[in-house]
């Protein structure tokens, strides 16, 4: 652990710029990993679908602005990447990256 102030000073300040994409992320990864548990699910797909749930949508959450969305939205679609899962998402994105059924 740091042990200057000045650290926790910059990371408190890197965490308060950064709070919606850390907390989304969060959200993901732990709704992923209730889906999962809920399911019927062992312990080894929630150590696996619950961090790549909460990378897709820290990953998503950085390109919010890029299409107009706020940053505060971020834990929303957080919740949603983790209730859909890894397949899920992936279903998603290629049927919206796709034009009439076909890959570009």
């Amino acid at each position: 652990m740091p042990d200057k102030p000045e650290q926790w000073a910059w990371f408190a300040t890197w965490l308060e710029e950064h709070w919606p994409a850390v907390y989304a992320a969060c959200l993901g990864t732990f709704i992923a990993a209730l889906r999962v548990l809920y399911g019927g699910g062992g312990w080894r797909q929630v150590g696996l679908e619950a961090p790549l749930c909460g990378a897709i949508t820290l990953s998503a959450s950085a390109g919010l602005q890029l299409i107009a969305i706020p940053a505060s939205a971020a834990p929303f679609f957080g919740g949603v990447i983790g209730l859909l899962g890894v397949e899920g998402v992936r279903a998603v994105a290629k049927r919206h990256l796709t034009q009439n059924g076909d890959p570009q």
